[in-house]
């Protein structure tokens, strides 16, 4: 059902498990056989009260290279 989809996990988090959570979805991605693009760091957020996240400088960062990782990767392989 996965297979050959794209995807990447995406995980905000008040403080500790972020990191757990996110290789378990990853896990979980590529057990399934999708393709993971990366990113300059790991997918995480920081936040602990509504709308913390985005105030998360490094954070925003990563995601933006992520959606650029991702746009490229599946402009590859629809080519």
């Amino acid at each position: 059902m996965f297979r050959r989809k794209v995807g990447a996990a995406v995980v905000s988090a008040s403080r500790e498990g972020a990191l757990n959570v996110y290789n378990a979805i990853t896990d979980f991605f590529l057990i399934e056989e999708m393709v993971v693009p990366g990113s300059c760091y790991w997918n995480t957020g920081i936040g602990f009260d509504k709308g913390e996240v985005s105030e998360d400088k490094d954070g925003l960062h990563t995601m933006e290279v992520l959606g650029q990782n991702m746009a490229w990767l599946l402009k590859k392989l629809n080519t």
